[in-house]
């Protein structure tokens, strides 16, 4: 025993809750925001301002054209798992393997990707650190370990993790099913909490095809967790996390809600209640691109999604009724109350109460730098 915890020590491999669940997952949450969000984000400016550059399909692959923001949403699993090696140390052979291991993970786990990254980038990562410069022929060993043990992983642990994620795709389709006061809630938690999870709420809507009011309670929820997360952790991170976490993503909070999961409590009451409001109150409607419902105020993609689906609403807004509209002003209120000022102002009420409850504490919420 002692011989395997001076090995382990000697290659900097820690079996912690914190180097797996805080550093790891923080590395992720990172590595997905400057891929799949990045390039959904600049897909979406590109089509809604008409910016050419932006829209050009630069490069075709299998007979499917790709953009400048496609081109980064489709590396984001070697993004993701690049990320985790490097918040692992991992050494230079074992962390440019990864980039393999993280793209054919990705594509394995369809919506649970980004989980099914995770573990198996943690994988790859230790088995690679274990055997990275053993040998005389490390620029041989090292790779091949990395890439087969992760490729041989991936193949094992992600379909399984893609069925978890399609079931709980189909909770959020059934609970479209109840009345619109339960609708509202129970999409607006689900798709919220798949946001902060590291699991992918935007590839679930868009499998999901989540257009309508189920949409708009989407949006809800995202924007619950979004912007909730960042102005009520405004005391601890700024202006720079209330960007971050406003416009990119609430994900970068999830190393904190390993440690504290009580954190997670005011931003998932309010999405239970901005989520009823949405559909029941406003009948706010994500009649865009379904993906645009699990992006929240990620690079506003879900606001223009709406705005897109107002005017010029998607073919599978279309095929399920939707029809274009001219926007009122219950519309325009709609859309920035529940988007922006309902979220600023409940999510930090309500945390202010856990606090005085004990349950959150100063620098509880603060990013990891």
């Amino acid at each position: 025993m002692e011989n395997v915890k001076a090995f382990l020590k000697r290659k900097n491999i820690v079996l912690s809750a914190r180097r797996y669940g805080i550093d790891a997952l923080g590395a992720m949450a990172q590595g997905l925001f400057c891929s799949l969000l990045i390039g959904t984000i600049l897909n979406t400016v590109g089509s809604q301002f008409h910016i050419g550059f932006l829209t050009a399909e630069l490069i075709t692959i299998n007979k499917v054209g790709y953009t400048i923001g496609g081109m980064a949403s489709f590396m984001s699993g070697a993004a993701m798992a690049v990320a985790i090696g490097y918040a692992l140390q991992a050494p230079p052979m074992v962390l440019f393997s990864l980039a393999t291991v993280g793209y054919a993970c990705n594509a394995l786990g369809k919506a649970g990707g980004p989980l099914a990254v995770l573990l198996v980038a943690i994988l790859a990562t230790e088995c690679g650190k274990a055997v990275s410069k053993e040998t005389k022929v490390d620029i041989l060993v090292t790779p091949i370990v990395t890439t087969l043990v992760g490729i041989g992983a991936a193949w094992v642990i992600a379909p399984p993790i893609a069925g978890i994620a399609g079931a709980f795709g189909g909770l959020i389709m059934r609970a479209t099913e109840l009345q619109p006061f339960l609708m509202g809630i129970l999409v607006s938690v689900l798709v919220g909490v798949a946001l902060t999870l590291p699991i992918s709420s935007a590839a679930i809507c868009s499998v999901l095809g989540l257009t309508g009011l189920a949409g708009g309670a989407a949006v809800a929820g995202c924007c619950a967790q979004m912007v909730g997360f960042a102005v009520m952790s405004f005391r601890e991170n700024g202006w720079g996390g209330l960007v971050s976490q406003g416009l990119g993503t609430s994900m970068l909070q999830m190393p904190n809600i390993v440690r504290n999961p009580k954190i997670w409590i005011a931003p998932t009451v309010t999405s239970a209640v901005t989520g009823p409001l949405a559909t029941c109150l406003f009948r706010l409607e994500m009649n865009g691109a379904a993906i645009n419902s699990g992006m929240g105020t990620c690079g506003l993609c879900g606001q223009l999604g709406v705005w897109t689906g107002w005017i010029a609403p998607s073919e599978q807004a279309l095929a399920n009724g939707a029809a274009a509209i001219a926007p009122g002003a219950m519309d325009w209120a709609g859309l920035i109350l529940i988007s922006f000022v309902l979220p600023a102002v409940i999510c930090p009420l309500i945390n202010e109460l856990c606090r005085r409850a004990g349950w959150v504490k100063s620098g509880d919420l603060t990013l990891a730098g």
